[in-house]
């Protein structure tokens, strides 16, 4: 089972990753709350194929050992002084397929959930610049919390790219991801991704996270909704 985490997918996040990868702090919080409105909001330069953006999906992967399941607490390692929290929609793969046309993607899957790609932020930061691999910030144990739930699409109206969810720190909202702001959907994505390597049952897609993602601390709680269904629940230790 392979875990294939998407980056970069939002362009507001985009945006907000170079900030903090260049040694900001947190993303300026009106900035995060103004990258909540529609698709049809963006600016032409955040399009898929525009600009600073990459005309393909960014990937990378993570080991099953970095699954975090069933709402479990999430430990913060000791290697890391400043993980953040980044809620993504995910998508599980139901049949095997390699090179698949992206007009054939949607046949690939038939649920989604929510999952949190934990991500050591310090390291990821002196990993960039020192030109380095992300991997020891972004592949460590249980740094991929995922739902204990997934849900049919036929429930959700079985358009995968008209999907609403949310992330609650402590009770406040911090995420809100419109699948629609997406800038590949799931079946580029899947045609991008599949045209390396093989997709197997089982592997999973963490689609892509929105802006507003942010540190977390021992004693916060995180809570993720997709269409009004709780999905994650869990503390931070």
């Amino acid at each position: 089972m392979k875990i294939i985490c998407i980056g970069r997918n939002y362009a507001a996040h985009a945006e907000e990753l170079n900030h903090l990868i260049r040694g900001g702090a947190e993303y300026p919080a009106e900035r995060s709350r103004q990258a909540g409105g529609g698709a049809e909001t963006l600016p032409e330069r955040n399009r898929p194929g525009c600009g600073e953006y990459s005309p393909e999906p960014i990937w990378f992967l993570k080991p099953d050992t970095a699954l975090l399941r069933n709402n479990d607490p999430f430990y913060i390692p000791a290697f890391s002084h400043e993980v953040h929290y980044e809620c993504e929609l995910v998508v599980r793969i139901d049949r095997v397929g390699k090179s698949i046309a992206e007009r054939f993607a949607h046949r690939y899957y038939k649920e989604v959930g929510l999952g949190i790609d934990f991500t050591a932020r310090d390291l990821q930061r002196q990993a960039a610049a020192e030109g380095l691999p992300w991997e020891r910030s972004k592949a460590f144990d249980r740094s991929a919390a995922i739902s204990p739930e997934f849900v049919s699409l036929q429930e959700l109206d079985g358009d995968v790219q008209k999907l609403h969810f949310t992330l609650e720190v402590n009770g406040q909202t911090r995420q809100t991801g419109d699948t629609r702001q997406m800038l590949f959907t799931v079946d580029r994505i899947i045609a991008a991704v599949s045209r390396y390597m093989t997709l197997r049952m089982g592997d999973l897609i963490y689609t892509g996270t929105p802006a507003g993602v942010g540190p977390v601390s021992p004693g916060d709680n995180l809570r993720a909704v997709l269409e009004g269904r709780e999905l994650l629940n869990f503390d931070i230790r």
